[in-house]
């Protein structure tokens, strides 16, 4: 399983590069660094490309189809441009690392079409049934991300509908990669892994939860005061 970070802060991407597979980003994370207007967002989702050389999902703030499609050109050209201005970054590369981050409504379903025909990589976010995750692998989504630990706080059972997208997924061959998304535990985490989720994406304080556990520290301090007493 693939493992994305869930922020926007550039230096803790940069701390857990080594670690990850690739970034998501949201205009609420954005916002929480300052990259509140289109072309801090933008410039931020270069140096976040660079940083991690693998998928980084930008999300779309428009809520129609005709804004959506003029947004994404406005993105994909503006990336284009940032990135020429860099000597030291490959083009080509690094804006092949960019994925469009659309809603699951009615218009982000048209717009998954308009990229899917251009073979513009799409992340299809705020799914929260089964079905919702059949419709966007139909369409040819490059991933779904079913929101889970949404679904726990309203009492629904989240890993229950994940186990069925997987069924899905595997009954017709979609090649749609599920990302889980809303994460809230390592227990959360252990579970997608078992179910089969292709990618996890992470708040950064739940990917350092999984880095630590007391026995580790422990069995170190003894092999360090072991190593000392001789």
């Amino acid at each position: 399983m693939k493992v994305f970070l869930d922020t926007a802060d550039i230096n803790l991407i940069k701390e857990h590069a080594h670690l990850i597979d690739g970034v998501t980003t949201n205009p609420s994370l954005a916002a929480k660094v300052g990259a509140n207007n289109k072309e801090k967002f933008r410039e931020l989702i270069v140096q976040i490309m660079v940083a991690v050389k693998g998928p980084v999902s930008a999300e779309v703030i428009s809520v129609t189809y005709e804004s959506m499609i003029t947004e994404i050109k406005e993105i994909e050209r503006d990336i284009c441009c940032i990135v020429s201005k860099i000597p030291s970054v490959p083009d080509l590369e690094t804006i092949s690392h960019l994925v469009i981050k659309l809603p699951t409504t009615p218009e982000g379903l048209k717009a998954l079409k308009y990229c899917s025909e251009r073979e513009i990589k799409t992340n299809m976010t705020l799914v929260f049934q089964p079905l919702q995750a059949l419709l966007v692998a139909k369409l040819g989504a490059t991933y779904v991300s079913p929101f889970l630990g949404r679904l726990d706080d309203i009492g629904q059972d989240s890993m229950a509908m994940l186990k069925s997208i997987r069924t899905i997924y595997n009954n017709y061959q979609f090649k749609t990669q599920i990302l889980a998304a809303s994460l809230r535990s390592p227990k959360h985490v252990l579970d997608v892994a078992e179910i089969g989720a292709d990618v996890a994406t992470l708040p950064p304080e739940l990917l350092e939860k999984m880095l630590n556990h007391p026995l580790t520290d422990e069995g170190l301090e003894q092999f360090l005061k072991d190593w000392n007493e001789k």
